[in-house]
């Protein structure tokens, strides 16, 4: 899938690798580009289309897809991320609040533009995931659980359309230096180069990208004796 004049729909687009996702989209030649947020207001970047849309609510989700009837990528990058185990008071909650907007966020989104872009051919359908999909640590324990159900989502999502022709690429990441990772003292990649290699690997075929090198060890620990999962990541 090449971004020169595609038409390019960007959930959660206002901040963060989303705004990154929309500048290096125009960058890179598209014809159009909308950008997706809770507040419209709060999108700013000049020669994008805001549209108002909460992935939680099927409603705009709806009226999102009904709108923007041209597109021919839809980058699933809406998404929430809250400190905190499974063992913690609030636990449930935050786990249900994750799984709305992570996982069925991404699959309404999905669900809603898929016939849009076998209208148009096919296209293409990028879901922002998190090396969180294979490993999980108490800090972000409840938030990986969500991106672990995202990267199965995604696999299915590849099988349901393939025969209509729809890319289906999943995007793993670590830290990246955005506001929800603000206070986490650690090694962080930028919005930019994040998205830079997504659409470098979108624009080749493929249909996974590891965008940093942790990512790539942890994949690669996946299948060791015993994989990295297993190990405590406290020790």
């Amino acid at each position: 899938m090449q971004l020169h004049n595609a038409t390019v729909f960007i959930t959660g687009a206002n901040r963060g690798i989303g705004l990154a996702f929309a500048r290096e989209a125009l960058a890179r030649g598209a014809r159009k580009v909308y950008a997706g947020a809770r507040n419209p207001a709060s999108v700013t970047l000049p020669g994008v289309e805001p549209i108002a849309l909460d992935v939680t609510r099927p409603e705009q989700v709806a009226a999102a897809a009904r709108h923007a009837s041209d597109v021919t990528l839809v980058i699933n990058n809406a998404g929430i991320a809250s400190l905190g185990g499974f063992m913690v008071d609030g636990s449930i909650e935050s786990a249900r609040a994750h799984m709305e907007t992570n996982y069925f966020g991404v699959l309404r989104v999905s669900q809603a533009f898929a016939p849009v872009l076998a209208a148009h051919g096919g296209g293409a359908l990028l879901n922002v995931l998190s090396v969180a999909s294979w490993i999980n640590a108490p800090l972000l324990a409840v938030y990986g659980s969500s991106k672990s159900a995202a990267w199965a989502l995604t696999n299915g999502l590849r099988n349901d359309l393939r025969a209509q022709g729809t890319q289906v690429l999943g995007l793993h990441m670590g830290f990246v230096d955005t506001d929800l990772t603000r206070g986490l003292e650690m090694p962080k990649s930028t919005p930019e180069a994040i998205v830079g290699r997504a659409f470098d690997a979108l624009e080749a075929g493929a249909e996974e990208v590891l965008a940093d090198e942790f990512t790539r060890q942890v994949k690669l620990g996946l299948s060791i004796e015993p994989g990295v999962y297993l190990r405590d990541p406290r020790a």
